[in-house]
């Protein structure tokens, strides 16, 4: 109830936006499928994907949190007027549902993570408890079904651009596969037991699993970041950090990291390497795509795991 109440005055500027004439709907390229996304990733899987084909209204922005929206005007107007709209799934942007209900229209409604190969157990309890871990694309082979999902739904929506749509598709794939390849290359390098992984929360267990790390903790022993640790929470994770050896906590781009590094200073641990979880970063930042933004994590890991003696590149991306 609360949120259909927020949700009004939100709506009444949107018909205000839409009928001054000044929305992103007169920005977009004639004949494009009008397509909105939630997440930064599948901004950019579908903008991989389609080309020129599409034309993408991202909801959230690189560098914020999903775990915390509160929808705009512009975000309703432009799903009013979508022929897709692609979700990430499994609660991670429930609150999609708020506004697809709010903005009417009749767009075709895409879970571009659901029944994906690899899955992970997610939280019974909590503000987003879901059946599946949702951070489901830091494992590239789940990525690599999503970016099927979405071509199909974009050929159905335009059957005409479906020779370019497969064109950008098998493109996205063959570097999701090398991408892998690379990832797994660089771990390999590095000694299992020196593969301890602390982040700022548990978003990375689809990560841990492909390249076989050792998730020892995380500062909010949660999957959602709108979880809050207790003291005896940080005093836990400080005693199994100092009994396991961990070299490196990692902060992610989207959280303060004033908790991780408090922490580090208490262990001993560095916090000088930064992770994307729920987000990509910014145009000019090494996590300004997905295929980067793996690398970047990667490159990260390797470096925190190591005490910064190695790092990781993958050729021919």
């Amino acid at each position: 109830m609360r949120r259909a109440l927020l949700l009004a005055p939100v709506l009444l500027a949107a018909a205000f936006v839409a009928g001054c004439g000044t929305g992103d709907s007169s920005s977009a390229r004639p004949g494009a499928i009008d397509v909105v996304v939630t997440t930064t990733q599948l901004g950019d899987i579908v903008r991989a994907v389609g080309g020129d084909a599409v034309d993408v209204h991202q909801i959230l922005k690189p560098n914020t949190d999903p775990h915390d929206y509160e929808p705009r005007p512009k975000d309703i107007q432009a799903t009013a007027g979508a022929r897709l709209v692609v979700v990430s799934g499994d609660n991670l942007d429930r609150w999609m549902g708020d506004v697809l209900d709010n903005a009417g229209g009749h767009p075709a409604v895409l879970d571009a993570g659901v029944g994906r190969p690899v899955t992970l157990p997610g939280e019974d309890t909590g503000p987003e408890a879901s059946r599946f871990d949702p951070h489901w694309w830091h494992d590239p082979v789940n990525v690599e079904y999503a970016t099927a999902r979405i071509r199909d739904a974009l050929a159905e929506a335009d059957p005409h651009a479906t020779a370019a749509i497969d064109a950008g598709a098998e493109a996205y794939l063959a570097k999701l596969r090398t991408l892998d390849t690379g990832i797994a290359k660089c771990m390999a390098t590095v000694p299992v037991a020196q593969r301890k992984l602390v982040t700022d929360h548990d978003a990375f267990g689809y990560f841990a699993k492909r390249y076989d790390i050792d998730v020892v903790g995380a500062v909010i022993p949660s999957q959602t970041t709108q979880a809050q640790p207790s003291a005896g929470d940080l005093a836990k994770l400080t005693t199994v950090i100092r009994r396991e050896g961990v070299k490196a906590i990692f902060p992610e781009s989207s959280i303060n990291p004033k908790l991780a590094k408090a922490i580090a200073r208490e262990t001993g641990a560095t916090a000088d390497h930064t992770l994307y979880g729920d987000t990509l970063g910014p145009a000019d930042s090494r996590g300004a795509t997905y295929l980067s933004m793996m690398v970047a994590n990667a490159d990260a890991m390797v470096h925190g795991f190591t005490g910064g003696a190695q790092g990781c590149s993958v050729a021919g991306l």
